[in-house]
């Protein structure tokens, strides 16, 4: 007998794809990046075999991120992709198909609604709800968001920075900036170039963040790494030596813009709810969130209590999970 395809909550992220399936937890978590044959336009890899493939494929290869900045940049490479991953999660059936929830960014326009929802049907879902990504973050840190009282969210993503107030079930107040990990990745590659006449990969500024990288250098000690690249003077490659200020250096502008983005919306909530951020404090979710130190520069600028969830990596997909549960709650739940 054919078992019934289990409901699922996909965090469709700019830099990774994470899956969660009811009654199992996580089931995926994988880069989203696609390598395709340009002769035949085939898929050759998809996920982490990919990812090991970026900046070093020949001329008929090419691995691409099909999403930008939060959004679907080439839809039809989406789509293959979300059902690669619906496959392998082995979460389709022959006659049973699942219902999906995915995760967008607040703001969206409704033709990138559409697309999203579309790749998703496309892929295999019955049906295809979406979430905006600081709800399910929210939902998926523990918070109560169907309760009367005021609760502040700040999911920062590869592609994007996620700040909003919820409330009764929804939003209250929001916005999304392009602004998160890959810019960050973006800010450093930048810096090396400037300040070493050397270039080196997204991949390699993206270890370097990871490693010694820190948005309030006030509180870590100096740590250095080493760092291989191609000298713009000779053309040859060759190693330098960075540590951790250098890092902040680099990053400082695009924090200074995410925090800009959050007391933005702080001064937009209503004085009920500021009285309930006071008292709870405001949680961070997302990768970005994993930054040493970001959780205090924030605290800094704002004067509020600032929390880093227990799994902020998965706290979008738990969330979406959960929502499916929840449709007659969420007010902005998308059909």
């Amino acid at each position: 007998m054919l078992g019934l395809a289990p409901d699922i909550g996909i965090d469709l992220g700019t830099a990774t794809v994470l899956v969660f399936a009811k009654g199992k937890g996580i089931i995926l978590k994988e880069p989203s990046v696609v390598a395709i044959n340009r002769d035949d336009n085939k898929v050759i890899s998809v996920g982490e075999e990919a990812r090991r493939m970026l900046g070093r494929t020949p001329g008929n290869i090419v691995a691409v991120r099909p999403l930008k900045e939060g959004v679907i940049a080439d839809y039809d490479v989406t789509e293959r992709m979300l059902r690669y991953f619906i496959d392998k999660c082995g979460c389709r059936r022959v006659f049973r198909r699942p219902r999906v929830m995915v995760c967008i960014p607040t703001g969206v326009t409704s033709v990138e609604e559409r697309a999203v929802r579309q790749a998703a049907l496309q892929a295999g879902a019955r049906q295809a709800f979406l979430i905006e990504e600081p709800m399910a973050a929210a939902l998926g840190a523990g918070i109560d968001v169907s309760d009367a009282s005021g609760s502040m969210v700040i999911d920062i993503g590869g592609g994007t920075t996620d700040i909003a107030v919820l409330s009764l079930g929804g939003i209250v107040c929001s916005t999304s900036t392009r602004v998160g990990g890959d810019k960050l990745d973006e800010a450093i590659v930048r810096y090396i170039r400037r300040e070493f006449n050397m270039i080196i990969g997204e991949r390699s500024a993206e270890e370097l963040k990871i490693d010694i990288g820190t948005a309030y250098p006030a509180n870590s000690t100096d740590r250095t790494a080493s760092i291989r690249g191609r000298d713009l003077v000779t053309g040859l490659p060759r190693s330098v030596s960075v540590n951790s200020r250098q890092v902040w250096e680099a990053v400082r502008e695009p924090l200074e813009y995410i925090v800009s983005a959050v007391k933005g919306v702080l001064e937009r909530t209503p004085p009920e709810l500021s009285a309930d951020i006071v008292d709870k404090g405001i949680v961070m979710t997302g990768g970005g969130s994993l930054l040493h130190g970001i959780d205090t520069l924030i605290s800094q600028e704002t004067g509020l209590p600032v929390h880093v969830a227990d799994d902020p990596v998965s706290c979008v997909a738990l969330g979406t999970g959960r929502a499916l549960g929840m449709l007659h709650v969420l007010s902005r739940a998308r059909n």
